[in-house]
């Protein structure tokens, strides 16, 4: 795994705080957290057999303690190495209209909340949002399956339109993995292979995620 640039906090590197109620995080968090300025990911460096759109989830036994019982939407795989977001490490809840003012978005008349997540521990500040493929906007990258990532505020402004995706997360920072990286360990058993769906990778029942994708687990014959 690449070496984290910027740390999310303790408790959800650690994957401790999972509560049933989402928290409230307001605008001193908002002042923290930019769009990332470029998307890792690329749409036209995939290989024949990439994982993209596939699920990673912990082995029982990952020695790595940032990624314990993590489930990881692979949205790149390829020559020069593989990204992804875990998707069971809830942040909370924040204001719609905080997060667009933070980037400088006009937000007069806008409430509700949009969900937020640690998405890895690389650029651990950087916004991504994953969401459906109903929606399209710049910078917004189609993966698999009907998901696409975006790394540009375009898609907060939908969102107070109501005319954003149907489905949306906001990431803080992303799993990375060098060339060739990911398979080593994949082969070495840290991580097992599942299919993905929205109610896995968008479903509010984070504790529960872990132990859903291990049970519909790919097996290498």
């Amino acid at each position: 795994m690449r070496e984290a640039r910027t740390a999310v906090s303790a408790d959800a590197a650690a994957g401790r705080g999972r509560p049933t109620r989402a928290r409230r995080l307001g605008p001193a968090l908002a002042a923290l957290v930019v769009f990332a300025a470029t998307a890792p990911l690329r749409a036209d460096a995939r290989l024949p057999g990439t994982l993209a759109g596939q699920l990673l989830v912990a082995a029982p036994d990952l020695p790595d303690p940032r990624f314990a019982r993590t489930v990881i939407y692979l949205v790149r795989h390829d020559r020069t190495g593989a990204q992804g977001f875990v998707v069971n490490r809830p942040l909370g809840e924040m204001p719609l209209k905080a997060l667009m003012e933070q980037m400088g978005l006009s937000a007069a008349g806008v409430d509700g909340t949009v969900r937020i997540q640690a998405g890895g521990p690389v650029e651990g500040f950087g916004v991504f949002a994953l969401h459906t493929g109903d929606w399209t906007g710049p910078g917004t990258v189609a993966v698999d399956g009907g998901f696409a990532v975006t790394a540009q505020p375009d898609i907060l402004r939908a969102l107070a339109r109501a005319e954003g995706p149907r489905r949306v997360i906001f990431l803080l920072g992303y799993a990375g993995w060098g060339p060739g990286q990911l398979e080593a360990e994949i082969l070495d058993g840290r991580w097992l292979r599942a299919p993905a769906d929205e109610a896995l990778v968008f479903g509010p029942e984070h504790a529960a995620k872990w132990e859903r994708a291990r049970a519909r687990q790919r097996i290498d014959l």
